[in-house]
């Protein structure tokens, strides 16, 4: 797909008529028929108890399923529980697993590319929110090239087989059955079926479009993904994208303890509980040492402007001279682990004390990270300070 800002990928496409039109008539229904008929003859406590059960299934099912366990490839999972997210994943109506992963990992190859990143946010918030989707651009044709660990996959080719019968059966079938059993259809299929789904769009959506707007970069500038607790807490923790777009393969998508990622913790009790295994994980140092990087950036661009540049400017180079040091040891102690591994070495105590070093070496940019951020407050109040 390699295109010229002239060609055909600039140009309008043609409308998704059949997309476009499903869009329209959910979004009006959920804006009209879903309040009217509340007002008129109201919801049960159950309806929204089961739009807010399948709501959170659907977002597992995207979040820990579609994304992170097939796209990423970041942890492997029981055949019970990936039947489990395929089925859950599939009600989100979001597509088959080999095509959404197949687009996501073009995001994720030419993220903000407006000709080859299917939802680019270059091209603004509505067309990597929803206006992607609504026009045949050819940014999102087709290409299973670069899926081919899950092609072969017999699950996934079933489940892209019987796609829209397994979407008949769970957005109209589990819906309807709850109607029956709790006695109000209409009111059941509009809330835990239509309102849910809608819901559901939206929110995965805004990982597409607001968590690359809204936010803060510490782990990179190359892209415009953000980093944004608001955006984390709406979308099963999917907002912490920065984070995501700078170690994709990682589980974990708030890598603090603290951070709102309910895909991580479910992950997580998952491994607990057996179904889930091999569970990838950036090392600490590396995300230190990207924290670390854009700070430099953001201490570079201070000191330009700062009236006592030169002095600052010292204090920076023997920052970065230290932070140099540091990482060039961390990669050499990483080698000789790799070297000892390969001669399968078994000597306790050298591993022990390769061990204590590599978390010496991670305090240190922990510690190093703290005077830099100090740098970075001086560095402003002076500025403050010369500007009155």
């Amino acid at each position: 797909m390699t295109m010229s800002k002239n060609s055909q990928a600039w140009a309008t496409p043609p409308i998704n008529w059949t997309t476009t039109g499903f869009f329209i008539i959910t979004n009006l229904a959920v804006l009209t028929v879903v309040p009217w008929y509340g007002f008129s003859y109201g919801f049960s406590g159950v309806e929204w108890l089961m739009a807010g059960l399948f709501w959170t299934l659907n977002g597992v099912g995207i979040t820990a399923g579609y994304h992170r366990l097939w796209s990423h490839r970041s942890y492997k999972a029981h055949p019970a529980l990936r039947w489990f997210l395929l089925f859950v994943g599939s009600m989100a109506l979001q597509n088959s697993v080999l095509i959404w992963a197949s687009r996501h990992r073009y995001h994720h190859r030419h993220t903000d590319d407006n000709e080859r990143d299917p939802y680019s946010a270059k091209r603004g918030v509505w067309f990597s929110h929803m206006g992607w989707m609504v026009r045949d651009w050819p940014s999102s044709d087709l290409d299973f090239s670069n899926i081919q660990d899950l092609t072969n996959d017999p699950m996934l080719q079933w489940q892209h087989k019987h796609y829209w019968k397994i979407v008949w059966a769970t957005n109209l079938g589990l819906p309807l059955l709850a109607g029956i059993i709790f006695g109000d259809i209409i009111g059941m299929l509009l809330l835990a079926g239509l309102l849910r789904l809608v819901v559901n769009h939206h929110t995965t959506f805004f990982i597409n479009s607001l968590a690359h707007f809204i936010g803060k970069q510490p782990y990179s500038d190359a892209t415009t993904a953000k980093d944004s607790t608001l955006m984390a807490s709406i979308t099963w923790g999917e907002g912490y994208h920065n984070f995501h777009h700078s170690f994709q393969n990682d589980y974990r998508n708030g890598v603090r303890w603290w951070h709102i990622d309910v895909g991580k913790w479910f992950i997580s009790v998952c491994n607990w509980l057996g179904l889930a295994y091999d569970l990838k994980r950036v090392p600490g140092f590396k995300v230190r040492r990207a924290q670390l990087q854009m700070l430099f950036k953001k201490a570079e661009a201070s000191i330009e402007t700062s009236p006592l540049s030169q002095r600052w400017r010292e204090h920076l180079e023997s920052e970065y001279e230290a932070f140099s040091n540091t990482v060039r040891d961390w990669q050499h102690l990483q080698m000789q682990r790799m070297n000892a591994a390969g001669m399968n070495l078994r000597d306790r105590f050298a591993d022990s004390v390769l061990r204590t070093r590599l978390k010496e070496l991670e305090y240190s940019l922990r510690q190093q990270r703290k005077r830099l951020r100090l740098l970075l407050q001086e560095t402003a109040m002076q500025q403050r300070a010369s500007a009155t």
